[in-house]
């Protein structure tokens, strides 16, 4: 698939996020592979990322032409215009030079919304090494097995019936940790869906009547899952410093500037800091 693509930035983040035993990513090759859930049931698939190109292929298992089409624009934004959000900024004083410097720079988005939102919840106030180290365990607990020997992540029904002490113990994380992942997945087996489309209101609220989930990580899964291009997790700290203010009010009053598009300020942001140009 031909579309304009800065691959560095996104292959940079896969890696930073990659669980044992789910994901592999080659940076150098310029490769994701992983098992994710189709139409046709669990698959290994492998995305090769290039300057301005896309392509996925099935390494294990089957799946159609647009199976494989729909995962990778909701993996890597390839429906979003990126040229239109070189105009929204091109008068900003902050973003118009971050955009003008890599203005095919797109949203990482993730095949599996319930596994973004067990990871999110277990990297909160915890390095993205430990983070991975903790969904690593949650997966080998309470994962299946998939084609080529990989491991298919849990879904929430392979967790809601579990006590947060045996999540816990396997998981190694605080007991309140460990209660807000049993929750998580009682609310997407009861029908909370972390996917791009659905009601952008009722998914937050329903999110952050959790226990342990706050507005960062609403937030935060609002940009990677829900696909909510005006997302923004003020409170995040990496925001804070690229925008070198003291708080969270002043990192959200500084972005209502960026309206509707606040989620690519986040990500404009987050690669500079991440991967300076």
């Amino acid at each position: 698939m031909d579309v304009p693509l800065d691959p560095g930035p996104l292959l940079g983040s896969l890696r930073a996020h990659a669980i044992p035993g789910v994901e592999d990513v080659d940076v150098d090759a310029g490769t994701v592979r992983r098992t994710v859930r189709l139409a046709t049931g669990p698959a290994v698939v492998e995305a090769t990322l290039a300057p301005d190109s896309v392509q996925v292929r099935v390494v294990a298992g089957s799946a159609s032409d647009d199976d494989l089409t729909a995962l990778a624009e909701r993996w890597f934004g390839l429906a979003d215009d990126v040229a239109a959000v070189g105009r929204h900024f091109a008068d900003d004083p902050v973003l118009s030079p971050l955009v003008a410097a890599r203005p095919r720079l797109r949203i990482l988005g993730h095949p599996d919304g319930f596994e973004a939102a067990v990871q999110t919840v277990l990297g909160q106030q915890v390095s993205l090494a430990a983070a991975r180290t903790f969904t690593g365990r949650f997966a080998a607990a309470f994962g299946t097995p998939g084609p080529g020997a990989s491991t298919v992540f849990p879904t929430p029904a392979d967790v809601v019936g579990r006590d947060a002490d045996e999540v816990q113990a396997a998981v190694r994380v605080t007991g309140a940790r460990a209660r807000t992942l049993v929750a998580l997945a009682r609310a997407c087996a009861d029908g909370l869906a972390l996917a791009p489309g659905v009601d952008l209101a009722d998914a937050r609220a329903r999110l952050l009547a959790l226990p342990g989930i706050g507005p960062w990580t609403v937030e935060y899964l609002a940009l990677r899952v829900l696909g909510d291009r005006d997302a923004f997790p003020a409170g995040d700290l990496v925001l804070r410093r690229a925008l070198d203010v003291p708080d969270t009010r002043a990192v959200d009053e500084a972005a209502r500037a960026w309206s509707p598009l606040r989620a690519f300020a986040a990500q404009h942001l987050w690669t500079v800091t991440a991967y300076p140009v």
